[in-house]
């Protein structure tokens, strides 16, 4: 078992490498997409007044449903309306697909450096669920429009 200078040099050199990690999964062609693909949503005035009223109907129904006012059949329609509207948008849809494809290799890359601290921590036979059966390590963040 490593004495502290040992642990806190471990440590140095996992946060030092983490850092060179982070550069080089920066440079991958997905967050440059990513960050075209976000420029171009945010520029767009249709997709943004779009994704607005959107949040703004899914709220009120969200707030109206947690004071006990269900969702009437009607509303649910106009929100997946809105919903397919905005699906039909072109910078909507460069956007999604660039979000998923940067959060796939996030994952990527996540599993590979959490899969020898899972087999450290005894758990190299956990099953492999959505956060790639790491125990309590999770995965990359979902990514919002912000």
């Amino acid at each position: 078992m490593p004495d502290d200078n040992d642990a806190k040099q471990i440590e140095t050199d996992a946060i030092e490498a983490a850092q060179k990690l982070g550069d080089l999964v920066a440079k991958h062609p997905v967050f440059e997409q990513y960050a075209k693909a976000s420029k171009a949503l945010r520029d767009d005035p249709e997709a943004g007044r779009l994704l607005q009223q959107f949040e703004q109907k899914a709220m009120v129904l969200a707030r109206n449903e947690q004071m006990g006012q269900p969702v009437t059949a009607g509303e649910r329609q106009e929100l997946e309306q809105m919903q397919q509207t905005i699906a039909g948008n072109l910078r909507v849809k460069a956007f999604s697909i660039a979000q998923a494809d940067m959060t796939d290799v996030l994952r990527k890359v996540s599993q590979a450096w959490q899969k020898p601290v899972s087999k450290a921590q005894g758990e190299d036979d956990a099953p492999s669920g959505p956060s790639g059966g790491m125990g309590g390590v999770q995965g990359a963040s979902p990514i919002s429009l912000g």
